[in-house]
């Protein structure tokens, strides 16, 4: 089992910033990815970012490229997402959530954390 822990999450003003982290635990070993999604009131759960656990490659939903920033820290279990210029539109609870070996789907889910931009 891995167990994701969110952080980070809070109130800003537009044009801000926030970093969040997700603190994984349990059998971390088997990670092969990680990823950040975040779902708005009344939308639909969306992709944000993803990144390789043990490696560099990144991905990011065009909306987000260049404002928001994916890392990890393996000897910590953390994931990070930096986001810069925030806006109204990234409004959302923030989930992270682990992808292990041999399954193609993230399969471990983070309770989330609140996001909320203000004008």
């Amino acid at each position: 089992q891995v167990q994701l822990v969110e952080s980070g999450g809070g109130l800003v003003q537009a044009g801000g910033s926030l970093r969040l982290s997700c603190a994984a635990s349990g059998r971390t070993f088997s990670i092969v990815n990680m990823g950040w999604f975040r779902q708005a009131p009344g939308k639909e759960r969306e992709f944000v970012a993803s990144i390789l656990w043990t490696g560099t490659q990144t991905y990011y939903t065009n909306s987000v490229k260049g404002r928001f920033t994916i890392s990890r820290d393996v000897a910590k279990n953390t994931l990070y997402l930096r986001m810069n210029s925030l806006n109204a539109d990234d409004t959302a609870v923030y989930y992270c959530a682990a992808r292990v070996r041999q399954t193609d789907n993230y399969n471990y889910w983070g309770q989330g954390t609140q996001v909320t931009v203000s004008s």
